[in-house]
């Protein structure tokens, strides 16, 4: 007989609680070998991140890839490892943690915010165990990726989604699936790119994003038009001409074409033609990780000085900036409005508005 997650002796006067529950890729627990295998493992097996046949896809992950990249990735990892461990836990833990606040007292104080990842610990499992703990019938989700893609946000879905299937009382469900072009959040952009170069100076603006394999995009992945949005969006409110900014695609990995222009690529070209002063931004992350601090800001930056470039910097993500968190909280704000008794309602309605968020 198939039994459901419930409450034994349930206090049916118990009042309803909005969840929140943010997600993020993931990390391995460790800088070691072992811990980088065993992440890897997990991310790389998700159907929704490798669309290749089972049985051939297997073959290669388990014949190949975690025979040798573990200990290339956990060197990788130890280049930006913090005493407190991953940096993108660290910022995503942070975030949250603001968040928390923020929605507590700006939307509801029994607003309770919680963060997992689709990858590793913490999980999006254990994140809404914590939730039906604290019986949340009203539940928002929200990918910590500004731009759809079914690799990540797709797979958050299913993440989720295979989870509330086991609840007795499955909660009602918000989720969001992008903001890449949401006023807020090209204004926090804006607003990190003016303070760089209030204290570095103005250089050429070069928008890395993760990269994708281009048959994606040629499958309906809106992924790639969304980055596009961005930039271009980020460039009007900079009041940048089409030659001081520039879109890339960094992290592309095995032997197919993924999106471009390759941000690896473009940045020699850069050094050996111009221009060769540089200022870097990951729009798509949320929080600073792996792939910006080693890939970009060290790598790269190596690289490209190498080749002839003249200065490079790199612009930090948003991670638990005062920016991030408003824009973050005026999203859900706006998702939480139909939950929410009248009067919270023009509360919160109320808060949107000075905060920019309604159109």
């Amino acid at each position: 007989m198939t039994t459901y997650l419930g409450s034994p002796n349930y206090d049916h006067h118990t009042p309803d609680r909005i969840g929140v529950l943010l997600v993020n890729l993931g990390t391995p627990d460790a800088p070691d070998t072992r811990s980088v295998r065993r992440y890897l493992s997990q991310f790389l097996s998700d159907p929704r991140v490798i669309e290749y046949p089972r049985w051939l896809w297997a073959l290669i992950l388990h014949g190949i890839i975690l025979r040798v990249r573990p200990a290339r990735s956990a060197h990788a990892y130890q280049q930006v490892w913090t005493d407190q461990g991953s940096p993108l836990l660290v910022n995503s833990q942070r975030l949250t943690d603001k968040l928390s606040r923020y929605l507590s007292q700006q939307l509801h104080p029994q607003c309770q915010v919680v963060l997992g990842m689709s990858y590793g610990e913490p999980s999006v499992s254990r994140a809404l165990e914590q939730l039906r703990e604290a019986q949340v019938r009203k539940l928002i989700v929200l990918p910590l990726y500004p731009h759809y893609s079914g690799s990540t946000t797709g797979s958050v879905f299913d993440a989720v989604t295979s989870q509330l299937q086991h609840w007795r009382w499955v909660p009602a469900l918000q989720f969001i699936t992008q903001y890449h072009d949401d006023p807020a959040y090209i204004a926090a952009l804006a607003n990190s790119v003016r303070q760089h170069w209030q204290t570095h100076g103005k250089q050429h603006l070069l928008l890395s994003f993760h990269g994708l394999p281009k048959r994606y995009l040629m499958n309906g992945d809106p992924y790639h038009c969304q980055c596009y949005k961005t930039g271009r969006l980020l460039a009007e409110h900079l009041h940048l001409g089409k030659e001081e900014w520039s879109v890339s695609f960094q992290s592309r990995v095995g032997r197919e074409e993924w999106l471009r222009p390759y941000t690896d690529e473009l940045l020699l070209n850069f050094a050996s033609h111009g221009p060769k002063r540089v200022s870097v931004l990951c729009p798509g992350f949320a929080a600073d990780c792996l792939e910006t601090i080693e890939e970009i800001a060290l790598r790269n930056r190596e690289d490209f000085l190498k080749a002839g470039g003249e200065a490079f910097d790199y612009i930090p993500a948003l991670n638990d900036s005062a920016d991030h968190v408003e824009l973050l909280g005026q999203l859900i704000a706006r998702h939480a409005q139909a939950w929410l008794p009248l009067s919270e309602r023009t509360n919160s309605a109320t808060l949107a508005k000075q905060l920019g968020a309604t159109q």
